[in-house]
């Protein structure tokens, strides 16, 4: 008989003998799913972090924030600082002639968020008309724009989902102030949508800034081209400022996501050991269990080749059974679930678990390692079985 062909009869006589091992076979199933379960829940919370910050940068629009800030949250720009970037070389005009940038207030207010009951920050972003114009996808998806000088905002897609009272007509205070929801806005799935938007003088009042900002938006003349405004920088020593185009800014503000796939990948390699051992455990005992057997089919002329690759190939279709069954739960569990978690301004930051096929194949690969290195080491008993010992041990 051909080797290929006798590989091809273990594997059947292996696979099929499975239901006379249901309980050891069904423990390394269970033990793979959990470990690809857990790893593309990781992988699918960073992936969809990462698209919600990714959607909202562009190398068309520079940010400006005080020198050595981390985020916006901790940056503040004085009014002569706004002033004298304002007119550097490189920032766009608007139609009549005027700097095309928003100076722009960013401040924590307090939120129950709907899941737990709990107070969480979430940010109020205090904006002009013309910071609209400088991000991609804006509209009032209900109700209407805050009018300026007044207590209204307008609340993003995502907030409402997340946390309670912000519902169009509603009234929220904020310390001793209230205002008034009149607007739910979209700006295409980014993370804007996390914010509450308001008038920026009406923010300055109410919450004692001054007439300071925490950061601006500025139109750029060419995309991507920050000398003119670095050389303005530099050129005037009152300023410490940084500029970054909003690309590279939100790219930062995204490195949390390395931990995030770093925490992942370390807890499923601690927990790939514990499904290895499973794996070797119930492989060492199917060989020991069917020693007979294989010492028959060596007997009839079987080579030792296909008892070691029929072995093999019965653990790795176990972890890949665990495999599938583990990225099957996470589909139906995590994908397109929303979430929302601390950002690096230490606001909530909401996104989307997104399951994609590259990391549904991370997770089978993943199984189809712990069956290999789970098989191979029984495999290989099972092919250097000797005859005799295998027919002294069955009987």
């Amino acid at each position: 008989m051909k080797l290929l062909s006798q590989i091809w009869v273990v594997i059947v006589m292996n696979i099929r003998s499975l239901p006379q091992r249901l309980w050891m076979s069904l423990a390394a199933i269970l033990a793979v799913t959990v470990v690809v379960a857990v790893l593309l829940s990781f992988l699918s919370m960073a992936n969809g972090f990462a698209k919600t910050l990714e959607g909202t940068g562009s190398n068309d629009i520079a940010i400006v924030t005080r020198g050595g800030s981390q985020s916006e949250l901790n940056s503040v720009l004085s009014r002569h600082a706004v002033n004298a970037v304002s007119v550097a070389p490189g920032v766009a005009k608007t139609a009549d002639g005027q700097p095309y940038y928003s100076a722009e207030l960013y401040v924590v207010v307090n939120a129950i968020k709907k899941s737990s009951g709990t107070k969480v920050n979430i940010p109020l972003r205090g904006i002009d008309p013309i910071g609209f114009t400088l991000r991609d996808h804006v509209k009032i998806t209900a109700g209407r724009m805050f009018q300026p000088g007044k207590n209204e905002i307008i609340v993003g897609q995502k907030v409402l989902g997340q946390f309670s009272g912000f519902e169009l007509g509603k009234e929220v205070k904020f310390g001793k102030s209230r205002w008034t929801v009149v607007g739910i806005f979209s700006t295409g799935g980014t993370a804007f949508e996390s914010e509450l938007w308001a008038d920026a003088r009406t923010v300055q009042s109410q919450f004692r800034r001054g007439d300071s900002y925490q950061t601006m938006r500025i139109k750029l003349t060419t995309p991507g081209d920050l000398s003119g405004i670095e050389k303005a920088i530099k050129a005037d020593p009152t300023l410490n400022l940084d500029v970054k185009t909003e690309a590279q800014y939100f790219a930062e503000q995204g490195q949390a996501l390395k931990n995030i796939v770093r925490v992942g990948w370390a807890i499923s390699i601690v927990m790939s050991l514990g499904a290895l051992a499973g794996a070797l455990n119930t492989m060492f005992t199917s060989v020991a269990s069917r020693s007979k057997e294989i010492a028959t089919l060596r007997a009839i002329g079987f080579s030792n080749v296909s008892a070691f690759f029929g072995t093999l190939a019965e653990s790795v279709v176990l972890s890949v059974l665990g495999g599938l069954v583990g990225a099957l739960m996470s589909y139906l569990f995590m994908d397109g679930m929303t979430t929302s978690t601390l950002g690096a301004s230490f606001t909530q930051v909401i996104f989307t678990f997104e399951l994609s096929p590259a990391l549904f194949e991370k997770g089978i690969i993943l199984a189809l390692l712990i069956g290999v290195i789970g098989g191979f080491f029984p495999a290989w008993r099972a092919a250097r079985l000797p005859v005799v010992v295998a027919f002294r041990n069955a009987s």
